[in-house]
Formats: C-alpha cells, sequence, structure tokens
C-alpha cells in the first residue's frame, strides 16, 4: 500500500510541533512501538515536523544525525528560534545568536530537509518595525544559502502594512496562526513559502481538515506550504494532520 507520505503534494508539508508523545498510542503510534522508532513511524505518516527543543538548546550534532537516518528524502524539519533571541534579546544585537542558530542546523540544510526557522514572538512584544528590520538585516539570514524565515506575531500592532512590506523585502513568510485567543490575517509575505500553525485547543471537524486541503492545495500552486497542527498529550493534532494530507491526495488524484 502506498503511504500518504508518497501520495500528497510535495509541496505541502505537514505535520504538528513535536513526535515524542507516548499519550498517542495506540490512535497514532501502534501500541508496541519503542520510543527510538517514534520519528521514523512520524515520517512514514506525515512529512514534516515542528521543532521546538531549539527554543531553549541547540540539537547536538548526534541528535540530528539521528532525525535525518530516521526520515525519507522529502521529510522537512522547521526549528523553533531560541528564546534569547525572541523573549530575551527581543530581537535587538541578535546577529551572534542568530548566527549560532543557523550554524547549528547546517547538517539539515546539507541534507535538504530544512524548512523554515519560525521566529514566535512574546505576546508583550509590541510592533517595532525598525528593530525587525535591523534583526533581518544579520549576515547569516542573507544570500542565496540563507534559510527560510517565518514570524509569529502574538500582538495585533504587528498587522500592519508597514511590517509586511519588511517581511516582503526580506522574503519572510507571516505566519499564520490559527487560535482560540488570536487570529493573524491571512497575508502572504512570502513568494517561496508559506506558513501556518492552526493552535485550536478542540482540533479540526472533517469539514474543515477537507477545506484546509482545497485553500493549501492551491497556494502549493505557487509556494511551498509548511502547516502545523497543535500538539497535545492527545494525538488530535497529528490525527489531523494525517487527515489533511489524506485529503489532499485524494484531491491531487482527482486532478
Amino acid at each position: 500500500m502506498t503511504s500518504t507520505a508518497e501520495s500528497a503534494p510535495t509541496a505541502i508539508y505537514a505535520g504538528t510541533s513535536g513526535w515524542a508523545y507516548p499519550t498517542w498510542k495506540p490512535a497514532f503510534y501502534p501500541a508496541g512501538l519503542p520510543a527510538r522508532r517514534f520519528l521514523e513511524h512520524y515520517a512514514s505518516r506525515l512529512n514534516s515536523v515542528e521543532v521546538n527543543y531549539t527554543f531553549r538548546a541547540f540539537p547536538t550534532a548526534k541528535m540530528l544525525d539521528t532525525w535525518l537516518a530516521a526520515t525519507p528524502a522529502d521529510f522537512r524539519f522547521s526549528f523553533k528560534s531560541p528564546q534569547r533571541i525572541t523573549h530575551f534579546s527581543r530581537l535587538l544585537g541578535c546577529d551572534a545568536a542568530v548566527d549560532q542558530f543557523v550554524a547549528a542546523l547546517e547538517p539539515v540544510r546539507a541534507a535538504g530537509k530544512l524548512g523554515p526557522l519560525l521566529f514566535q514572538l512574546p505576546p508583550n512584544f509590541k510592533a517595532d518595525p525598525e528593530k525587525l528590520t535591523g534583526f533581518l538585516a544579520a549576515s547569516a539570514l542573507q544570500g542565496p544559502a540563507a534559510p527560510m524565515l517565518a514570524f509569529e506575531f502574538r500582538h495585533e500592532s504587528w498587522f500592519s502594512d508597514e511590517v509586511y512590506a519588511i517581511l516582503r523585502a526580506h522574503n519572510a513568510a507571516l505566519c499564520i496562526a490559527g487560535s482560540d485567543d488570536l487570529k493573524t490575517p491571512e497575508v502572504q509575505c512570502a513568494t517561496t513559502h508559506a506558513c501556518y500553525r492552526l493552535r485550536r485547543e478542540a482540533g479540526y471537524s472533517p469539514a474543515e481538515i477537507e477545506a484546509f486541503a482545497e485553500t493549501f492545495s492551491a497556494l502549493a500552486s505557487t509556494r511551498d506550504v509548511y502547516i502545523y497542527f497543535k500538539h497535545e498529550d492527545e494525538p488530535t493534532g497529528a490525527l489531523n494532520a494525517v487527515a489533511f494530507r489524506e485529503a489532499c491526495a485524494a484531491r491531487a488524484a482527482k486532478r
């Protein structure tokens, strides 16, 4: 039987924010699957994951080698920016920290498995276009080998044409996050990629999943689309992501 990961459009990368959840057994992981094989099984059903580990620490080279070996060639890892960049320094004077972050992920980039780097700002961080512009000038974010970027703003003051123009100038995506508290406007700022974080606590109905498949399949005709469902102790997000990929595959088969 062909897996969903092989059938879905390759320009759509879908998953959750993490995979190391024993409580996802048996609905997502088989009951007897050991933890060391979680990522391998995850990657047989989904083709991307958002790594939150990097919010507090860099992965070691050994960790990255293990993750890369457990995933197929079309799998993509997105990484959350360290909190020292977004929360402690608040984007100011961060060139060295950005250099270290990008350098730590070089094995993933070299393997062709690097998705967007997510810079999630704290809710009390109000819009500061000048600070954002200065941050995006960091040398590690420039040039042909620069990583894809996505910014998740959690204060509504950031949702302005001025900020969108800054993101567009640097080909950085506005991460469109749908939660119970704050909904990001549907504005595409990067020409090469789009990023969505679907965070609603109750998950999504089959009709909503089908609507996502229609919307994101259309968007994927012009750029790569990264979609991450909310992770919880319950496997709701992972199962939503699987259903979404199946809906995308079914839609592609009809074309």
